[in-house]
């Protein structure tokens, strides 16, 4: 009876050790997935329905303190984040992808969306 207690025990923890699993998007036969490129998503899914860039804060250890001002804008420059969102058509959940440097970061689904 130890044996399979310590036995469940031991896969439980190498079941949470493994890498959580990333959202991907199918577009045009093509899947797209974290790390894919930029001008990949571009070529594969087409122009998005918006797009958006912007700066996000730099922090530093310990503690994941934000890069005071000075040193922030002049220093340690910003984090440029690029979202796109794709509207798959009726019955299927818009996409936000994410990217920093040019690499896909993040996929995201969420609701429906309507043009601006």
């Amino acid at each position: 009876m130890k044996s399979l207690v310590r036995i469940c025990l031991a896969a439980g923890v190498f079941a949470s050790c493994l890498p959580a699993h990333s959202e991907t998007l199918r577009c045009n036969g093509h899947i797209v997935e974290t790390g894919d490129a930029r001008l990949s998503v571009r070529y594969h899914c087409g122009e998005p329905l918006l797009h958006d860039s912007y700066c996000a804060p730099v922090y530093y250890a310990p503690g994941l303190q934000r890069v005071p001002e000075p040193f922030a804008s002049s220093v340690v420059p910003c984090l440029v984040v690029d979202e796109w969102l794709y509207d798959r058509g009726p019955g299927h959940l818009a996409v936000t992808v994410r990217f920093q440097a040019g690499v896909v970061q993040s996929i995201t689904y969420g609701p429906r969306a309507t043009p601006p």
